[in-house]
């Protein structure tokens, strides 16, 4: 059933356990999802979605904290999977509207959220959870287990009700021999399975995958050829949160006997806390400033930067739109290690073609395994079913194509199709006596950040924005006497952006001064309806005349 189609929730009976995301289903980013018990609420993540083309001018998209504000108070705790910004980076919004509620994390996902918190000058009480540790928040009893993912400290988390038993995988694979030897924990998934899950959730993103997916030690010997060929500096972008990838590339460097330096305000920030938390090991006198790196030779040098996304702010962006002071030319190599997140593809495109045109060679995933992914394929997630078997299943953390994909793959392995439930952002599922069922929905929407402003630009600014950007505007200036019905100064029209010259209004000029003139006459004398009648006659004839459709701005005054 379509969202919009389901009534509002009922009032949650006794005993049940009710779960609703307000971000995070039906897209990549914005996760945050509310478990409710006997009138308590349980957070589970709180981050942020970062816009697409069509979303000109906003910085971030938040979760629509909404259906809790009025809650906030019964909220327990928040808990936190792992360190990533679709995870973390929208906290410091939440805690503007309750500063003091509890935080729980891991040792490096509460130090990211350290200093993103005193970006946003927000203060606040954290605790450090552990890999094994159960901890007691009212009804919700809690344990976390230790996953495999692109960032170290990730955790599952079991939540333990009265009402059921519900396993969050958080975003987690199943590497066997990670780089830093932290394995997802199969023999606690095993464990709390034969105890009985009520409800699994679990990360979708590469549903569609098949197979397993490969180990990150796969890597290095690419990466190791890639340094063999590269004649000149090797430029690495990777995210400012993936350590492990950012240790191969040090350790590589280090065999090559070249350089690193680090570039980017948060590639700097994340591995120094990594390096200061015993996360990144770094080889004595390896590492020096990009000023230093400037004064060795090219073939001795490495600079890890930002901007495998195609963010067009980040490093790599600037250097491939020749906006940075860091150039590359034909002796250059510039390795993207990351994958490619859904949305991302022409941003991403851009600046390999922009690299490529400068002259330097360039190493991604489509031509290299440079990077490998931190989401479970098929194959894991068949294999996770069997070891937990689930009485239900809740896909999360994927647009909708990666939600039914791994809604066959539980179907696969024999769970009840109708054990089985896909659920958009906003829609309620209640957990009853061991029985989870779609009971309604809450509306939810997108809020959008742009600069300071917090939740007031909306869809129609953004098409009003798009419109700008693609048709571009035309304003329209007229002065009227109500009282002689005429018209006393104008009409005067210009265009921005539309690729037509003002000279070409003449004849449209005369038929507005017309329309208004016979509109004043006919006793039109509300100023709305005379701007309206403006707009109708010049968007008719500028569709006419040159097939397009600019915002029309009318400015009709009282002279």
């Amino acid at each position: 059933m379509i969202h919009n189609e389901l009534p509002r929730p009922p009032a949650l009976p006794d005993g049940a356990v009710r779960i609703f995301a307000l971000g995070g289903l039906g897209e990549i980013g914005r996760n945050m999802t509310v478990f409710e018990f006997a009138g308590r609420l349980l957070i589970l993540d709180c981050g942020v979605l970062f816009p697409e083309d069509s979303q000109p001018g906003v910085d971030l998209i938040l979760p629509d904290f909404g259906p809790i504000k009025d809650r906030l108070a019964d909220v327990e705790a928040v808990v936190l999977t792992h360190g990533h910004e679709d995870h973390i980076g929208a906290l410091p919004y939440l805690l503007r509207l309750r500063g003091d509620i509890p935080i729980f994390g891991s040792r490096f996902t509460l130090a990211l959220l350290e200093g993103k918190l005193r970006e946003h000058r927000v203060k606040t009480a954290v605790t450090r959870v552990i890999e094994g540790e159960r901890l007691q928040l009212g009804d919700f009893d809690l344990e976390f287990l230790a996953v495999n993912h692109s960032i170290p400290d990730a955790m599952a988390l079991a939540i333990r009700t009265p009402g059921g038993t519900i396993l969050h995988t958080g975003d987690f694979k199943m590497d066997q021999i990670p780089l830093d030897g932290r394995i997802t924990d199969l023999n606690g998934f095993a464990r709390i399975g034969d105890q009985g899950v009520d409800l699994l959730m679990v990360d979708s993103t590469n549903a569609e995958v098949p197979g397993f997916v490969s180990s990150e030690r796969d890597i290095e010997p690419v990466l190791d050829a890639v340094f063999l060929r590269a004649e000149g500096r090797i430029i690495v972008a990777s995210f400012a949160s993936h350590v492990h990838r950012i240790q191969q590339i040090i350790d590589v460097a280090a065999l090559h006997g070249r350089r690193v330096a680090l570039v980017g305000r948060s590639m700097v920030r994340n591995m120094g806390v990594a390096r200061d938390l015993g996360f990144l090991t770094v080889p004595g006198g390896i590492m020096v400033t990009v000023d230093e790196l400037a004064g060795l030779p090219d073939d001795q040098t490495v600079l890890i930067c930002t901007g495998s996304q195609g963010e067009p702010m980040a490093v790599l962006s600037r250097i491939a739109n020749r906006d940075h002071p860091i150039s590359v030319g034909p002796q250059d190599t510039v390795v993207l290690a990351s994958s490619l997140i859904p949305g991302n593809e022409n941003s991403v495109n851009r600046i390999i073609n922009g690299l490529t045109k400068l002259g330097a060679q360039v190493v991604h995933k489509g031509n290299a395994l440079v990077h490998v992914s931190g989401h479970a394929s098929a194959g894991e997630l068949r294999y996770l079913y069997n070891v937990v078997k689930p009485r239900n299943v809740l896909p999360v953390h994927g647009e909708w194509r990666h939600l039914r994909a791994n809604k066959a793959i539980a179907v696969g392995v024999g769970i009840d199709p109708e054990r089985v439930l896909l659920a958009d952002d906003g829609v309620v599922v209640d957990l009853k006596d061991g029985i989870a069922s779609i009971v309604g929905y809450v509306p939810v929407g997108y809020v959008y950040v742009d600069g300071s402003s917090v939740g007031n630009v909306t869809e129609n600014l953004l098409k009003d924005r798009i419109v700008l950007g693609e048709e571009g505007f035309i304003t329209i200036f007229a002065a009227v006497d109500m009282i002689e019905s005429t018209v006393v100064a104008g009409p005067e029209m210009h265009a921005r952006g539309l690729g037509v010259e003002d000279e070409a209004f003449g004849d449209i000029i005369e038929t507005v001064r017309a329309l208004l003139e016979q509109s004043l006459g006919d006793g039109v004398t509300e100023v709305h309806e005379l701007q309206q009648r403006v707009r109708r006659v010049v968007g008719k004839w500028v569709n006419t005349q040159h097939k397009r459709r600019p915002m029309i701005v009318p400015v009709i005054i009282e002279g």
